[in-house]
């Protein structure tokens, strides 16, 4: 709780904690301490684990300190994260990522077109998803290309983090941002100078106005600078080639295919990661060797030789499908249900001496022959003529229980799934997208016109999470994506340490632990003999700066949700009458989102570690100069944005 000063505060200026205020900080900074020294706990854990010794010692109640369970914030991320898994299940966001490399031919072109084209998308997709999303596009790109991953990957996480400061769903700490603030809302007499309002939640593109300079900033870094400081791995080139195990696969173009009348260079079919166009099969002509200008027609077979992982991504091209199997199921309702497994076959196996054509896999097995791999042996390009023999590697579509049910098979020596080989339903791409525009413009809506449609809640402009909801229902009842695999989307760890940091948060600010740092930053920026005029400007640098080491040494979202209640603190306790709190909330917006020094401080930075083989120094090197211009930026945009004086 808030105590009125005691004596020794009143005469000689120097704050005092209460036995709350002590238990709130020590637990809380010990949870950061051990985030450090105990890397292998789970975050999860240590933040639950605070959050619990702060409510058993009474510095908040029980209904309090799981509050943040149930705030808009972490109902609204994990919406985001099933709408998300929308996109990428339909095919949108791998849509976006082939449009947006395709015809790259340099290295200098990728980067180019990763700076114009990932921060406007990750200003309205989560980071997260989207870097998972477009991680395996640049290392496939890098792998047509010769070029090595660690010349990109970084790029990637600090465009995606860049363009997530421009609005408000465009990162998670944002929200979390939210969800702090709504709680202080709630207790607008803890800070009687200052107007409720300007503690009110932020709005959809309050943040742009002081995101979009950074990020442009920060894009021209990307662009001419930091290409001078990543590595260039070539170990990573080599590795492509490593564990190749390489299948043959005849594949039959449909009508409905979007390769139909392209060339085999403008259908991007030349510069396949790990796999070779041998040669196309017309009405019995055969074309080889297949040249770029050739072009595909409806009812060609298309005999590639290649990689698991790129035959994967092949499968996925509608209308693409294997011509072993006339009954191969090409329908994306159909396919959606089917997954890429991988067996070997077993000198007992009743298919051995018959071709693939006379295995009838489909009435054995209920499977259908996608490629086959022979050690040792050049296979015929005819793949339904190839006579199976023991040892033999094939490549199956089949149901989910295939593994299972012959795992144990005399039929086969080995059987074993293929990750990350789902299929796409295409048939519900445009209609996801649509979706998700209409949650974009929905958000938009409520938060610059609350009220626009008077009935119910609507235009609520606390309708965020409400919304998010229904365009995850619906992506659910229109078959984008099943409820498991919204279920799946959802990253709890995120949503745990969301919900007890915000009840951390809560404790600071209810003990006086919050007040209490707020009033002794100010007490120092008093004397340090700063002139009066330039003291919020050093107090909202030193708010920026602290919030951005923290970020850096833990973890945004916990950081975000920690500084708000001492952000606004400090505001109130500035000056005679305070100052704005908006310009130190929004500090801690953007300081808490713009990590680049540490893989640690942002979680895409840790996605794209090992894919680009990067060591902690990578992020040193590349990425405190960009943190040194996006501070300055900020800090310039935000007293520019933002007045102090309320």
């Amino acid at each position: 709780m808030i105590v009125p000063r005691t004596a020794a505060e009143l005469l000689l200026g120097v704050p005092t904690l209460t036995t709350e205020g002590i238990i709130a900080l020590a637990t809380t900074t010990a949870v950061f301490l051990a985030m450090q020294l105990r890397r292998r706990v789970p975050i999860e854990v240590l933040f639950l684990g605070g959050l619990v010794i702060v409510t058993l010692c009474g510095v908040v109640t029980p209904q309090r300190a799981i509050a943040g369970f149930a705030s808009n914030a972490v109902i609204l991320i994990g919406a985001l994260f099933a709408v998300s898994a929308g996109l990428r299940n339909t095919g949108a966001l791998d849509w976006v990522g082939q449009r947006l490399l395709g015809r790259a031919e340099t290295e200098r072109g990728a980067l180019l077109r990763l700076g114009l084209t990932i921060p406007p998308v990750s200003a309205f997709v989560l980071n997260t998803p989207l870097v998972a999303m477009m991680a395996p596009v640049v290392v496939d790109w890098c792998r047509r290309r010769n070029v090595s991953p660690s010349r990109l990957m970084i790029p990637l996480s600090y465009l995606t983090i860049l363009g997530g400061v421009c609005t408000l769903i465009g990162t998670s700490t944002t929200l979390v941002v939210n969800g702090s603030l709504g709680e202080l809302h709630k207790t607008p007499e803890k800070f009687p100078l200052i107007d409720a309002a300007r503690i009110a939640e932020l709005t959809m593109f309050e943040i742009t106005v002081v995101g979009v300079p950074v990020a442009l900033v920060g894009i021209a870094y990307m662009m001419f600078v930091a290409p001078k400081l990543l590595p260039d791995r070539d170990d990573l080139i080599e590795r492509f080639d490593e564990h190749r195990r390489d299948y043959l696969v005849d594949m039959t173009v449909l009508p409905t295919c979007p390769l139909a009348g392209r060339t085999v260079h403008d259908a991007g079919l030349r510069q396949l990661p790990g796999l070779f166009l041998i040669e196309i099969d017309r009405n019995g002509e055969t074309i080889t060797p297949v040249a770029p200008g050739d072009r595909i027609h409806a009812g060609d077979h298309l005999v590639f030789t290649g990689v698991v992982s790129t035959i994967a991504d092949l499968e996925r091209i509608p209308g693409l499908v294997p011509a072993a199997d006339k009954n191969f199921e090409h329908l994306p309702a159909d396919r959606v249900h089917r997954q890429l497994t991988e067996a070997v076959l077993s000198r007992t196996s009743p298919l051995v001496g018959l071709t693939v054509k006379e295995a009838d896999f489909r009435q054995r097995y209920n499977a259908a022959i996608v490629a086959i791999h022979r050690n040792g042996e050049r296979v015929t390009n005819k793949i339904g003529d190839v006579e199976l023999e023991p040892g033999d590697t094939l490549l199956l579509q089949t149901r989910p229980e295939f593994v299972d049910a012959h795992r144990n098979s005399r039929d086969f020596y080995l059987v074993s799934r293929v990750g990350g080989a789902t299929a796409r339903r295409h048939d519900r791409a445009l209609l996801a997208g649509l979706l998700f525009l209409g949650l974009i413009l929905w958000l938009a809506i409520s938060s610059f016109f609350p009220g626009a449609i008077p009935w119910g809640y609507v235009m609520s402009k606390d309708v965020k999470a409400i919304a998010a909801i229904a365009i995850v229902l619906a992506m659910i009842v229109t078959r984008c994506m099943t409820t498991s695999e919204a279920r799946s989307a959802i990253d709890i760890q995120v949503l745990l340490v969301i919900g007890a940091a915000i009840g951390l948060g809560e404790a600071l600010d209810k003990s006086g632990a919050a007040r209490w740092l707020a009033e002794m930053l100010v007490r120092g920026a008093s004397t340090a003999g700063f002139a009066p005029a330039w003291r919020p400007f050093i107090l909202l640098a030193v708010v920026y700066v602290l919030t951005q080491l923290l970020t850096e040494a833990i973890s945004n979202v916990a950081v975000a949700s920690i500084m708000i209640p001492i952000a606004v603190h400090v505001a109130a306790a500035g000056g005679a009458a305070g100052y704005d709190p908006r310009p130190f909330i929004v500090a801690v917006t953007l300081a808490a989102s713009l990590s680049f020094a540490t893989p640690i401080g942002y979680q895409t930075n840790l996605m794209v570690m090992g894919p680009g083989g990067y060591s902690p120094r990578d992020y040193w090197k590349a990425g405190l100069p960009l943190a040194a211009l996006t501070t300055v930026t900020a800090l310039m945009a935000i007293t520019w944005a933002f007045p102090f004086a309320r």
